[in-house]
């Protein structure tokens, strides 16, 4: 499970932050705390839930927190006084504001891309594996108890893709049908995961946003034809 700071990037299972592909040391109460912070990302963390986390059952100063806070922005190139990454949040605690990069535009003549269209966004999917789910590092991040935190996942591989459920809760649909072995998606399937729809989409470089369904269709499957 890898995430992006800024020109960082860690990885939560081998607890390792990398800058480039230089190693970046960190204490393991200071990794503690990125990965707290990747976990509620984008909201903030107040500092008794951060001493609850790395601290439980312990009075410890106020300085051991501010300590870590100086470590995790040193080992992450953050400027304290024009953060960029770590924001300390006055009277509360801290919070990680990672924007992420636009999407370079597509070129002419590239060839077929895919993309889950939602009622208030719409996610490009990359070359390989997508997860779904409530994890911070997920393509699809779906803010909602209803998904688990490795929900399921979309493999594309060129113009074509596959839908998997990664073992979760409530399960994954495609129309009204639940899941349960990998699954070929054809343009215009509906997804279900948890209480979030998404209609999914192969479009041609050229594809205009006029061809693309209106959020009155989401929950449509061409498979289907009902709401999912």
């Amino acid at each position: 499970m890898k995430a992006r700071l800024g020109d960082c990037e860690v990885d939560l299972g081998a607890r390792e932050l990398r800058r480039g592909e230089q190693a970046v040391h960190l204490t393991p109460k200071a990794f503690s705390l990125l990965e707290l912070l990747l976990e509620k990302r984008p909201d903030a963390v107040s500092k008794d839930e951060i001493h609850d986390r790395l601290w439980p059952g312990t009075f410890v100063s106020g300085v051991n927190l501010a300590t870590l806070v100086f470590e995790l922005r040193q080992a992450l190139g953050d400027d304290p006084h024009h953060p960029r990454v770590l924001r300390t949040v006055r009277g509360f605690g801290y919070a990680l504001q990672v924007e992420e990069p636009p999407a370079a535009p597509s070129a002419a003549g590239v060839g077929p891309c895919c993309r889950l269209i939602a009622a208030r966004r719409e996610i490009d999917l990359r070359e390989g594996e997508n997860v779904l789910g409530r994890t911070p590092e997920a393509v699809v991040w779906i803010p909602s108890t209803s998904a688990s935190r490795r929900h399921a996942r979309i493999l594309v591989k060129g113009g074509s893709a596959t839908l998997e459920d990664l073992g979760s809760k409530n399960g994954t649909f495609v129309g009204e049908r639940r899941i349960d072995a990998p699954t070929a998606l054809a343009d215009g399937d509906s997804i279900r995961v948890g209480d979030a729809l998404f209609v999914f989409r192969v479009l041609s470089p050229d594809t205009t946003d006029g061809a693309l369904p209106p959020v009155t269709d989401l929950g449509r499957s061409r498979r289907g034809g009902t709401e999912a």
